[in-house]
């Protein structure tokens, strides 16, 4: 499928190539999503980036490889290239495991066993707002996240502006950068300035990371998070 300026472009690596393979071909067919790069290994996709004269926008990343693990290659990548999204798809899932995926910088969580078009789904959620949660994922942050995500998520503590605060909460609420612009009447560059301004004063390392910033702190409710995957 020929790639257009609205395409989402993803990397794939795993250590099974049958599975590469098969996303591949399922992605293949799919009119937003194009796959850039593919690898095998941590060290085969870092090598593929370096190489590469434009980097994909997300990176689907298998967690239990060989050399090389999945938490090892997405710090390295995340080091040397911050924009990058991650979404670590694992058959070593566990949804105790969030926590610590948010605190590495990933963007979403998900078991391998999903289904390729929900996989296709949390692509484009994780591309248009940052972060992606299943339902399940949603329910252990409403009964646990106040009290067992570490405190060192956040390093800094400084007071965020009335304007920094509404931004937050409608990035919370799951609103891209265009439709906070429209709602407050700025525009999308002011409100990425914002969001660059609300990460380097919260010291988190991604949208989903604000998110836990803003629940943590009682900014928003976690209810009014997930709304519309609620509904």
């Amino acid at each position: 499928m020929e790639e257009n300026s609205s395409s989402i472009r993803i990397a794939i690596v795993d250590d099974e190539a049958l599975i590469v393979m098969l996303l591949s071909d399922f992605f293949a067919k799919h009119e937003q999503i194009v796959v850039d790069l593919t690898a095998t290994s941590g060290q085969q996709i870092i090598d593929a980036f370096k190489g590469a004269q434009s980097i994909p926008e997300i990176l689907l990343l298998d967690l239990q490889m060989g050399e090389m693990n999945g938490i090892e290659t997405a710090a390295i990548l995340k080091q040397n290239y911050p924009d990058l999204k991650i979404i670590v798809v694992s058959s070593h899932y566990k949804k105790s495991f969030m926590g610590y995926m948010l605190k590495l910088g990933v963007n979403a969580f998900l078991p391998k066993g999903i289904a390729p078009q929900q996989l296709a789904e949390a692509i484009e959620e994780v591309h248009a707002k940052g972060f992606y949660f299943m339902s399940e994922q949603i329910e252990v942050m409403r009964n646990q996240i106040a009290s067992s995500v570490p405190a060192p998520v956040f390093k800094t503590e400084e007071t965020l502006s009335e304007r920094e605060i509404a931004v937050l909460r409608l990035i919370c609420m799951q609103y891209t950068a265009q439709e906070i612009a429209d709602k407050l009447f700025i525009n999308k560059r002011t409100v990425e300035g914002y969001k660059s301004s609300l990460l380097a004063k919260t010291s988190a390392k991604n949208t989903a990371g604000l998110v836990i910033y803003a629940i943590q702190k009682q900014i928003i409710d976690i209810d009014d998070c997930f709304f519309t995957l609620t509904e």
